[in-house]
């Protein structure tokens, strides 16, 4: 039995349904991104004092272009999903054992050795965690439900 032209217009054609689907996830997913980044940048505040641990970090960055709130969000698209972050900062950040980098120290908490110029001038720091993405990501995580109703047309 062959199926005629009629008939077979009747059927949905599958790939253009799941490039459709791929279009609004990949939309939906930078629209997070964006939401979740608005929301760390936001939390962040320019002062003198130190923040309080367990609240976000202040930022004292006298150069504007390498500050805590350079946060910036990329769509993978090998893996569906989207990377919300902060930019990697100066070279001179202080580092552990582990290579973890300041926003990392500031998100978990943990410790790090400064190196000033000198060798002799080394010392282990600790930092108490004063995290600003997880929160960012759970205070936008309501929003996302939304996004993904009816984006596929």
């Amino acid at each position: 039995m062959t199926v005629g032209f009629a008939q077979k217009a009747m059927f949905f054609d599958r790939q253009a349904v799941i490039d459709a689907v791929g279009r609004a996830n990949a939309r939906n997913l930078l629209r997070a991104g964006s939401f979740i980044r608005r929301s760390a940048r936001s939390s962040l505040r320019r002062r003198k004092r130190i923040s309080a641990p367990g609240e976000p970090p202040s930022v004292h960055a006298q150069d504007r272009t390498a500050t805590l709130k350079n946060i910036w969000f990329v769509f993978e698209r090998r893996r569906a999903s989207v990377v919300v972050g902060p930019l990697r900062l100066g070279s001179r950040a202080p580092r552990d054992s582990n290579r973890a980098t300041i926003p990392e120290l500031l998100e978990l908490g943990g410790s790090a050795v400064l190196e000033r110029r000198r060798p002799e001038r080394r010392r282990r720091v600790a930092y108490a965690p004063r995290p600003f993405m997880g929160p960012a990501l759970r205070r936008e995580l309501p929003k996302f439900q939304g996004l993904w109703a009816d984006s596929v047309k």
